[in-house]
């Protein structure tokens, strides 16, 4: 049985071969050829959309589909050919680096661990039930599921009092938008923080919180703390 999933389609007619799309794909699955913009292969594109604002004749959509079968060898060799340092890079995000810990501050020997910060169960975006009694009046944490590994304070800085929901765009085929709306729909809440990577497939659940938020209609404050890959808040709005 076929897999289906979330693949862009670009209508030839309307595209004018401006190549914005292809700057802002992040994974190499588009190119110019002949004028147009084509996809290069099903395989490589990751269905999150970040070429779909770039185009400015609408020529871009996403639609779900069965997907061709997987080329695991085409998709080796096309991730080794981004990564050259002479070819444009694949997506920072996957990226292999070592990451450096700062120096860890003496602990005293009778110092307790900090106690967790989490107030609920499920805490998947996924899994979370929508009509969720601990969803009403609450202070939404949305976050990326690498967060907490980079941020060590994670859970005293950003979990305190707040209902916390991770996922991660990239590995997750659910719609984000979709079930962040009906939340909102659902409960009354009280603000959301967004805590993302700086790697730019985070930007889907960015999008997702923005979709949310207009697609329900409620006047939800919010904020955007984007961390990088060695833990340090880059920025904060």
């Amino acid at each position: 049985m076929k897999m289906k999933r979330k693949i862009i389609t670009i209508d030839e007619e309307k595209c004018n071969g401006c190549g914005l799309c292809v700057d802002a794909c992040h994974e190499g699955a588009l190119e110019i050829i002949d004028g147009k913009a084509r996809l290069v292969s099903e395989s490589y594109c990751d269905g999150l959309g970040d070429c779909l604002p770039e185009c400015p004749t609408g020529a871009i959509t996403i639609e779900e589909r069965e997907a061709l079968p997987f080329d695991e060898t085409a998709v080796k060799e096309r991730m080794a050919a981004l990564t050259k340092k002479d070819l444009p890079c694949g997506c920072p995000g996957t990226q292999a680096r070592m990451v450096k810990p700062k120096a860890e501050p003496a602990v005293a020997p009778t110092q307790t661990a900090s106690p967790s910060q989490l107030r609920q169960w499920p805490c998947q975006l996924r899994l979370v039930p929508s009509n969720a009694p601990y969803l009403d009046n609450a202070h939404l944490l949305i976050a990326a599921d690498c967060a907490a590994y980079a941020y060590g304070d994670f859970h005293n800085r950003f979990m305190r009092n707040k209902i916390t929901l991770i996922g991660c765009p990239k590995l997750d085929p659910a719609d984000y938008a979709e079930k962040l709306t009906e939340i909102l729909q659902l409960h009354p809440i009280r603000s959301i923080t967004l805590v993302r990577m700086e790697v730019p497939c985070c930007g889907g659940l960015e999008h997702a919180v923005k979709e949310a938020i207009t697609r329900s209609g409620q006047l939800v404050p919010w904020r955007v703390i984007t961390l990088s890959t060695e833990g340090e808040i880059l920025d904060e709005w």
